[in-house]
């Protein structure tokens, strides 16, 4: 029976149920019966291999289903058949056709996905932990400044994202996931590293998680001792896929106690929000969420990759970032699309993106350029692309990092022979006759120094 909540003198909102669906109820979602046959299989194959997630609210209330398959919030859920490469679609969707049995089908798809580049950017050693000598699993420690925390209770969301470049983490292969259910392993670990200033509570997504185990891993961020991390990030996607999270959940208000407490302790708390497009904006219980959040005293920031099918238009995004900020966020990133899981289905190449970028932040105000990129979160650091030029003759792209392993190559320039095809760091060149780009040797040495305390520890 719904319920219906005051959550604010002006409105009321009803109570929803939570019910999600994956690749094993696909054919027992109501809007995609009238969808062809070919379209339905075809959601089945990629199904296979790909995680496959999503709950009633988005259903109903993000995805126009007279606009299918075009709609931007379906291609953001629904898988696709562009989303495999053709030689494995075809060989799965052949053992789907004449319905293998599990036990023949699990070698194959284990095959595929360990083709789709499931963990990019060195995050199962180059940017693991240590503490006494010993790896700590589900962490991450990449820069400097910031950690990563997955926490194991959020290590699922309320949906998946079909471009996902953590979709290794949902597919129940333990040797592709990492996750931690260690708080006292946490705190330690930033008590011995005053250097960290960042803690970066990731998944999955830490907004599935119930209060209770939330406070679990914040809570002790108050202590004095760990006074020297100042800045606690939660990246979630709750706003679109589950905004009844801060609103009519169960535990909807001791979520926004937790994060009153925070930032009453002089900690900023940063909403780390995912939008991928305006409309996952447009209704009213996702604007309310909002509200009650920024209540709080918690910022919220956006970012999202650029992605062919979803939001790659300038318009588009110009949209969104001024809606975000009429809403109250702070545009963070635009990202380029990893080199991961679907990455073929939705990259753009290099100097697209920066084309997109370029157009639509010089149609928005000055609060809405606050979001840097585009941006490729990449082995050596995040780079931005920030313009093609031409030097003596040559064209090239002009690069710069935002963050890097060593914190002096931030904001060096560097320069890439210009790429028309080039989708990602790895395809670049070094421009104006250098044999390698000015972080490379040292990066290379970081590789080695890191796999030999990886070794030792093993």
């Amino acid at each position: 029976m719904n319920q219906r909540v005051n959550v604010d003198p002006a409105s009321t909102f009803e109570a929803r149920q939570f019910k999600v669906y994956t690749h094993r109820q696909l054919d027992k979602i109501e809007a995609i019966q009238s969808l062809p046959e070919d379209l339905r299989f075809d959601m089945r194959v990629v199904s296979q291999v790909l995680p496959f997630r999503v709950n009633e609210y988005v259903i109903e209330e993000l995805i126009d289903w007279d606009n299918v398959p075009e709609d931007p919030v379906f291609q953001l859920t629904f898988p696709q058949r562009g989303m495999l490469r053709p030689e494995h679609f075809e060989e799965v969707a052949a053992l789907v056709r004449r319905e293998a049995p599990a036990a023949e089908m699990k070698p194959v798809i284990e095959r595929v996905r360990s083709e789709l580049n499931p963990h990019p950017a060195g995050q199962m050693d180059l940017n693991l932990p240590l503490l006494d000598g010993e790896p700590l699993p589900g962490m991450q420690h990449k820069y400097r400044e910031t950690v990563l925390f997955f926490p194991s209770q959020g290590q699922v969301c309320h949906s998946y994202c079909t471009f996902c470049f953590r979709w290794a983490q949902f597919v129940g292969d333990k040797d592709l996931k990492f996750a931690s259910s260690e708080a006292g392993s946490l705190h330690r670990y930033l008590g011995e590293h005053p250097e960290v200033r960042d803690l970066l509570m990731t998944g999955g997504d830490p907004m599935v998680m119930k209060a209770k185990h939330l406070r679990q891993y914040l809570e002790g961020l108050m202590a004095p001792e760990l006074d020297h991390v100042q800045d606690i990030r939660i990246g979630t996607k709750s706003l679109t896929f589950w905004p009844y999270r801060f609103v009519t959940d169960p535990d909807a208000e001791d979520i926004l106690e937790l994060f009153r407490e925070l930032t009453a302790a002089g900690k900023h708390v940063a909403f780390m929000a995912h939008f991928n497009h305006w409309k996952e904006m447009d209704t009213p219980i996702c604007r309310e969420a909002i509200r009650r959040i920024r209540a709080t005293g918690a910022e919220i920031r956006t970012q999202a990759p650029l992605l062919k099918h979803i939001n790659d238009d300038a318009e588009q995004w110009a949209k969104m970032w001024t809606t975000q900020v009429r809403l109250g966020m702070i545009p963070y990133y635009m990202f380029v699309e990893r080199d991961t899981g679907a990455r073929h289905y939705f990259e753009v190449p290099l100097v697209r993106a920066y084309e997109i970028y370029r157009e639509a932040i010089k149609t928005v105000p000055g609060l809405a350029r606050t979001a840097r990129g585009p941006s490729m979160s990449a082995d050596p650091g995040k780079v931005e692309i920030q313009g093609v030029a031409e030097i003596h003759g040559e064209k090239i792209f002009v690069l710069r990092f935002i963050q890097g392993r060593d914190n002096d190559w931030v904001q060096r320039p560097f320069f890439a022979k210009y790429d028309e095809n080039a989708t990602w760091l790895n395809h670049l060149q070094p421009a104006l006759g250098e044999s390698e780009f000015f972080y490379e040797a040292e990066f290379d040495a970081m590789k080695d120094e890191k796999q030999a305390l990886i070794v030792k520890a093993s």
